[in-house]
């Protein structure tokens, strides 16, 4: 736990941790607690004099944690609820966050790229995740930013499905829905594939998806509510009436959590700052045929929004 006060900051931790600590944290004191993080961190907080106002991140404290802090620091803290802050203060890159994530989306593209010719009928969806997560730590990143999506036949129509022991099947919709942690970092990637000699019905529907992408790629820049994006991608598929078969936001931020701020969905007031990386990722999904998406990630700049990850966007048959 990090308490951050004016003039300094403290970590709390424990003895697991100890040496792990001296070597990465900079910037704040470190506190080894023996009793507890949460304990230590409210005995410190009673040392300080006069009566105390205490943010708290909503998303990184539970209510069980927050109901312990209040029954332990007593009257003499006031516990607040933060907002946004943290999350605002992450959304915006810096150029060495920028510069990981360059290099963890190109890891991810060169990871499908080298997996698509090993996806073939008769292997497991759970065999296929796991050649994408071995390759993952091969090129050095520490692991999934998400347990990897692989989706066959109808089961591609399931927007966030598990991979399971189904054997992928002659003439079938492939998704695949990768990322990988690099110092920190994630990306997060989706491709569709197809098993065989797609019919042109599926065609057509891949080329309407990409064209979707495509839209909100264009719409998104400094300034730009995040609504006004996902927007643009529906009304790209509404030209094709298939508005209706897009049934998931169109994207969201990315950095140290495969989800952050902002969120790209209906609606959606906040505004795209330069430095913000965020997923593009409209998708179709027909019970019986299966599903289709196809996400990228991209930084917000002064010009607009700059693909980070690299792989094909051609319709693969194979």
């Amino acid at each position: 736990m990090l308490l951050v006060e004016p003039a300094r900051s403290t970590l709390f931790t424990d003895s697991r941790y100890t040496f792990q600590a001296q070597e990465q944290v900079t910037g704040a004191k470190i506190h080894i607690a023996k009793h507890g993080l949460l304990l230590a961190a409210a005995q410190a907080l009673k040392k300080r004099r006069g009566r105390l106002h205490v943010a708290y991140a909503p998303s990184q404290v539970t209510v069980g944690q927050k109901a312990a802090l209040e029954k332990l620091t007593g009257t003499g803290v006031r516990w607040v609820s933060g907002g946004d802050a943290v999350e605002r203060l992450r959304a915006v890159k810096d150029a060495s966050e920028l510069a990981t994530m360059r290099d963890a989306a190109k890891l991810i593209s060169q990871v499908f790229r080298e997996t698509v010719p090993k996806i073939k009928t008769g292997l497991s969806e759970l065999q296929v995740a796991a050649e994408i997560e071995y390759g993952i730590k091969l090129k050095g990143g520490s692991g999934p930013a998400f347990e990897t999506i692989v989706a066959s036949g109808p089961r591609s129509a399931w927007a966030h499905a598990r991979p399971s022991g189904k054997l992928l099947g002659k003439n079938e919709l492939v998704v695949l829905d990768q990322g990988a942690i690099l110092r920190g970092y994630c990306s997060d990637l989706t491709r569709t594939v197809f098993l065989g000699r797609a019919p042109e019905k599926v065609r057509r529907l891949y080329e309407a998806v990409l064209e979707a992408q495509q839209a909100a790629k264009d719409a998104a820049g400094p300034g730009v509510k995040a609504g006004e994006v996902d927007a643009a991608a529906r009304l790209s598929l509404k030209r094709h009436r298939l508005a209706e078969y897009f049934t998931h936001s169109t994207g969201h931020g990315l950095g140290i959590e495969v989800h952050e701020m902002p969120r790209l969905a209906r609606d959606e007031e906040i505004e795209l700052e330069e430095g913000m990386v965020i997923t593009i990722e409209p998708g179709i999904y027909l019970e019986g045929l299966g599903g289709i998406r196809i996400e990228d990630d991209v930084v917000v700049t002064s010009n607009g929004a700059e693909d980070l990850t690299s792989a094909s966007r051609e319709f693969l048959e194979l």
